[in-house]
């Protein structure tokens, strides 16, 4: 989808900084972080939302790994991953991605 804005940021149309990618995925800071760290893992293959993503066991279980790691690194003493679904959920950009947040002790509920 060339309209799509993480598809632009996934074929490499659109400079972000990368903090981890593969064949797959792209793991990358947010631009307007909500914690200290912040990044956001996108599929390379565009699915709308995670219910689409989640019928792809494989590549859900690959993000969530990669993204887990990556959150353990940047910080270690804990995180929360967030997947927001359409428009209630808070939902923005309707290509699947996965927010990990950390750096800071996170409050609930969160919204």
């Amino acid at each position: 989808m060339t309209d799509c804005l993480f598809c632009r940021i996934a074929n490499g149309e659109i400079p972000v900084d990368v903090v981890y990618a593969d064949d797959f995925i792209v793991v990358f800071r947010d631009i307007a972080p909500a914690a200290p760290e912040h990044v956001l893992a996108i599929p390379k293959q565009h699915f709308d939302n995670i219910v689409q993503l989640s019928a792809e066991s494989e590549l859900t279980a690959h993000l969530l790994n990669k993204l887990s790691t990556v959150a353990r690194q940047l910080a270690p003493e804990g995180f929360r991953i967030v997947f927001n679904t359409d428009v209630d959920g808070g939902q923005t950009v309707f290509h699947v991605h996965a927010h990990a947040l950390g750096g800071r002790s996170m409050q609930w509920p969160p919204g």
